[in-house]
This record gives C-alpha cells, sequence and structure tokens, in this order.
C-alpha cells in the first residue's frame, strides 16, 4: 500500500509513465485482445482502453442485459478485476527489473571509469 508514497519519496518515477528502455524489449510483447474497432463500439473511455478492455466489454454488456439485477454479472466482474490486477503486477515486475537492470548498469559504469 505504501509502494506509491516510497516511491514518491526516493524520488523514483511513476512505473506507468517510465519509458520503456532497450533492455524491455527482451519480454513478450503484451498484445491487447480487444480491437479499436470494438472499443469504439462499446464507447470505452480513452481512460479505460487498457490491455483487459476485452473482459470490461464482456462485463459492460451484462450489466446491460442483467440491468434489474444488480448481482447477475459477479462473474464478469470478476474477471475483469482479476485481469486488472494481473496486468499491475506484470507492469511493477517490469518496471522493478529496468529499474534494477538501469542501477546495474550505473553501476558498471561508475567500476569503469574508475
Amino acid at each position: 500500500m505504501g509502494g506509491n508514497l516510497t516511491r514518491s519519496l526516493r524520488g523514483d518515477p511513476d512505473p506507468k509513465t517510465m519509458p520503456d528502455s532497450p533492455v524491455g524489449e527482451q519480454f513478450q510483447e503484451r498484445v491487447m485482445v480487444a480491437t479499436q474497432e470494438q472499443m469504439n463500439l462499446a464507447q470505452l473511455p480513452l481512460k479505460q482502453r487498457d490491455y483487459c478492455a476485452h473482459h470490461l466489454i464482456t462485463y459492460l454488456k451484462c450489466k446491460r442485459d442483467m440491468w434489474p439485477n444488480l448481482f447477475g454479472c459477479k462473474h464478469e466482474r470478476h474477471d475483469w478485476e482479476y485481469c486488472q490486477h494481473e496486468d499491475y503486477v506484470h507492469r511493477m515486475k517490469q518496471y522493478e527489473r529496468e529499474r534494477r537492470l538501469a542501477e546495474r548498469a550505473k553501476r558498471r559504469q561508475e567500476t569503469l571509469a574508475a
């Protein structure tokens, strides 16, 4: 819970806005499952057009179809929230790996310069 506070106190950049390094190209890129056309048809705001948009589209469609029953879409909501969590964990792992590699490269440069 205190990760954001710790990062801001240490002066680390936000992982969402941190540019990818060439080292990150070694990993398989995560491909969005929902197409732009599907997201346009679902009228998703730009803020919600992410890796988990296909689950959100399914969840919103279920909410529309099951309208008076507020608890009829628990499974779809769980799938969307789980996908959001997994995406967050993936981004944090990638951010930490790139941060450690940058620190390692910096240490190597310092030892070579000395």
